[in-house]
C-alpha cells in the first residue's frame, strides 16, 4: 500500500498504537504505516498528529477520488461509516472480506441498506486461515446485477 483512508475513529485507534510499535514485534507494520500519507475522514476537528495525516475535505466522494489519483494502492482498514460510503459512491477497485465465524448477536454491518447494487466478481479462490477466518477478495465488475425469473424456462438460471 501507498496510502492509509481512515475513518476518524479508526485513525484514532491506529494513531494511538502505531506510533510506539516500531521497536516492537509489529515494527515492519508499524514502519510502513508511520511512512506513507494517511487521509482521515471526518466531519469534525480530529487531532492530527501522526505524521503524514491529512484531514479530507467536505465532498468525500472528490476528496476520494483525488487520492485515488495520486496513489496506485490506497487501503481502507476498518472504518465502516467510510467503508459504506465508499461503497455506495462505487469508489473502490477491490473489496476484502475477512469472516470471523462468531456470533455477536448484534453490532454493525457492512451492508447496512442504501448501497447501490454493484457487480462483484471473486478475484480468487477464498482463503481460510487455521482458526476459521475467511477471507474473500472481490473486484468492482461492469454493470449492475439482475435476478433470475423464476417464471422462464430453466427457472432463471442462466443456461
Amino acid at each position: 500500500m501507498d496510502a492509509l483512508l481512515l475513518g476518524r475513529r479508526t485513525y484514532d485507534i491506529f494513531a494511538a498504537y502505531w506510533l510506539n510499535q516500531a521497536d516492537g514485534v509489529d515494527g515492519t507494520i508499524a514502519t510502513r504505516f508511520n511512512s506513507i500519507p494517511k487521509y482521515v475522514a471526518s466531519r469534525g476537528n480530529p487531532d492530527l498528529g501522526w505524521a503524514g495525516s491529512t484531514q479530507l475535505g467536505p465532498d468525500l466522494a472528490t476528496a476520494v477520488r483525488a487520492v485515488r489519483d495520486k496513489h496506485e494502492k490506497v487501503h481502507v482498514i476498518g472504518s465502516l461509516n467510510l467503508v459504506q460510503t465508499l461503497l455506495h459512491e462505487r469508489l473502490f477497485d477491490q473489496l476484502n472480506l475477512w469472516i470471523f465465524l462468531i456470533v455477536l448477536g448484534v453490532g454493525k454491518k457492512v451492508f447496512d441498506g442504501g448501497e447501490v447494487p454493484a457487480n462483484l466478481t471473486l478475484l480468487e479462490p477464498p482463503a481460510t486461515s487455521a482458526t476459521g477466518a475467511v477471507l474473500l477478495r472481490y473486484g468492482l465488475a461492469a454493470g449492475t446485477p439482475s435476478v433470475g425469473d423464476m417464471s422462464r424456462p430453466g427457472r432463471g438460471v442462466e443456461e
